[in-house]
């Protein structure tokens, strides 16, 4: 076989032309470049999302739940409010998180064939893996109810309302016959890159972190409370790719961006809160810990208006920060001993945005 002639074998072409960065593209490579080849690297920001996850790995079992467990099992430890939004945000996150991974592997990695991206999105779909098993690990810890707290999404209507927001945007997805070379194949895509990065990442697993982590501030479920950091600061990561990757896609197809098409997302969006206000109303009915719908609701649209700045979308309610410790809980690299076990600091930090 002669190298210089374009032969194929498997799908493989041979040929003595090597990659060039300036031919790659976010989707619809189509053979121009070789998909399989990560460098030369055009999107250095995908790479760099990439080596922070690495550099931020950790996992469940290395947090000690001993405390959580002490707590736990004393009646008086917890008011019969406090476990009811402690139970329901686990219900919340146990499947959230799946559902996120499994649309990773079974849409956006396969729209998305940019090696530099996929080298993102296969360490993501791995996060949220650990993601789940960390859920699995504090529900196994507490002695709660398994079946209770998975099934949760389908038992409970807030709940059943935003993960049925998210799923309804994979419909049509996964089907084989979705064209992104046409002008309504890439809007239902980037609808799915908006659910789910913005929308279930961004603005859905907000209202448990607050929560949650306002126990931890009182150093109460502290083992459940760091995982739950570790998991706030990979979920800022992957929302912050997501919204890179998604103002890319627009950039190299800016005939998609339509005004109906931004209206229509801006609108999901609102409704995304409001759904969010409905989940904090049933997580909430009476406050806890100086919470209350009122203030979860000035916090969600608050990072509603962030999400939309981030996409050069306008915003919509011009809230204030109710909790503005919450950017310090972020920074792990300054909260060391936040919550009073061990130090909580990554290897390396990124900028971040909640």
């Amino acid at each position: 076989m002669n190298p210089d002639t374009p032969e194929c074998a498997g799908g493989i072409r041979m040929t003595r032309d090597r990659v060039s960065a300036d031919n790659k593209r976010i989707i619809l490579n189509n053979r121009t470049v070789d998909v399989n080849q990560l460098v030369p690297i055009k999107y250095k920001w995908a790479w760099h999302f990439y080596l922070d996850g690495c550099a931020n790995h950790w996992m469940p079992t290395e947090v000690s739940m001993q405390r959580d467990i002490e707590q736990w099992k004393n009646p008086g430890a917890f008011t019969p409010d406090e476990r009811h939004v402690i139970k329901r945000n686990f219900g919340f996150f146990s499947t959230a998180e799946t559902l996120v991974g499994n649309n990773i592997v079974l849409s956006i990695y396969k729209m998305v064939d940019n090696p530099e991206c996929r080298q993102y999105l296969l360490r993501q779909a791995f996060e949220e893996a650990i993601h789940v098993h960390a859920f699995q690990y504090i529900v196994e810890s507490l002695s709660l109810d398994e079946a209770e707290i998975f099934n949760m999404y389908r038992e409970n209507q807030a709940i059943y309302e935003k993960d049925e927001f998210s799923m309804s945007c994979t419909d049509g997805i996964i089907d084989q016959n979705v064209d992104l070379t046409t002008k309504e194949g890439l809007q239902k895509f980037i609808d799915n890159l908006v659910a789910f990065y913005v929308v279930t990442e961004g603005i859905f697993f907000y209202s448990g972190f607050v929560t949650m982590l306002s126990f931890g501030r009182q150093n109460r479920m502290p083992g459940a409370c760091e995982q739950i950091q570790y998991i706030l600061r990979d979920e800022s990561i992957h929302m912050n790719f997501g919204i890179q990757l998604i103002n890319s896609i627009i950039e190299e197809n800016p005939y998609c961006w339509t005004t109906q098409f931004t209206d229509y997302l801006i609108t999901r969006i609102k409704r995304a809160v409001e759904l969010e206000v409905n989940y904090a109303r049933e997580c909430l009915p009476r406050g806890v810990l100086g919470l209350n719908v009122a203030l979860m609701r000035e916090y969600v649209q608050y990072i509603a208006d962030r999400r939309l700045e981030k996409l050069h979308l306008p915003r919509q309610y011009n809230s204030s920060n109710p909790f503005p410790w919450m950017s310090e809980v972020i920074d792990l690299k300054k909260e060391k001993n936040f919550f009073e076990t061990r130090v909580t600091e990554y290897q390396t930090g990124g900028a971040l945005e909640w």
